[in-house]
């Protein structure tokens, strides 16, 4: 008779695996991460109200998602906010909206063309306008193709704008792809997306609602956007 060995830690990992699918499989929750991706922080009483539960359930979510570390807790004088990990746990949450849209029956499009143009993903641009964007900056070689590496041209050209990026201390990728699931294609992602983002609200191209992942241009975003990137948001 053939003996099955069961090594330890591949029985804890796969443990770990499905504690981590459980987090996500509430619907619940699953709203409640979907709002942190718009990369604030939130108090109990705005998930409770996005979640559409009591204030209580909401608490004992959250304590939950702090458990498994996919939300930190921080404290603001009376106040306890709430966000995202980190942006590992977005990248997470960002691919795996891409795996639910593409397994549904019915590939018709119904994400609102409002968040389909742009919206945040966590810290960094999506939707349309980010992988148009994507794409210009790999059809002008000042990023690699997959995505993962600013070329010397780019670092130039950037610089050029006011967009200097230091490498990350952490274990972030500095850029990577990060796949956009409403467009099915390459956005912006890493410590260069945030950047980029970050950038882009500092030159008052865009705007962003409180409690949305929406993001507006503005009429000289919409511009600038032309004349440096080539990108026409009027087509």
């Amino acid at each position: 008779m053939t003996s099955i060995v069961v090594n330890e830690e591949d029985g804890e990992l796969e443990s770990r695996m499905a504690l981590t699918a459980a987090v996500m499989a509430d619907k619940s929750r699953s709203r409640m991460l979907c709002a942190l991706m718009d990369g604030r922080a939130w108090t109990a009483t705005e998930l409770s109200a996005v979640a559409d539960i009591s204030p209580s359930t909401a608490s004992a979510h959250l304590a939950r998602l702090c458990e498994q570390r996919f939300v930190v807790s921080l404290a603001q004088g009376r106040h306890r906010y709430f966000r995202l990990a980190s942006a590992d746990i977005a990248e997470l949450l960002e691919r795996l909206m891409g795996v639910a849209w593409t397994s549904t029956a019915s590939r018709k499009i119904t994400t609102p063309l409002s968040l389909r143009q742009a919206r945040t993903c966590y810290d960094h641009l999506a939707g349309e306008v980010a992988v148009r964007l994507f794409d210009t900056l790999v059809s002008r070689q000042w990023l690699t193709a997959d995505g993962e590496t600013l070329t010397p041209l780019g670092e130039e050209k950037l610089a050029d704008l006011g967009i200097v990026v230091q490498a990350s201390v952490s274990r972030r990728k500095f850029s990577c792809g990060c796949l956009d699931w409403s467009e099915r294609r390459y956005h912006l992602g890493g410590v260069l997306g945030a950047a980029l983002l970050t950038w882009l609200t500092g030159q008052r191209w865009i705007k962003t609602a409180p409690g949305s992942r929406q993001v507006t241009f503005t009429p000289s975003g919409i511009r600038k956007l032309q004349m440096i990137f080539g990108i026409n948001m009027m087509r």
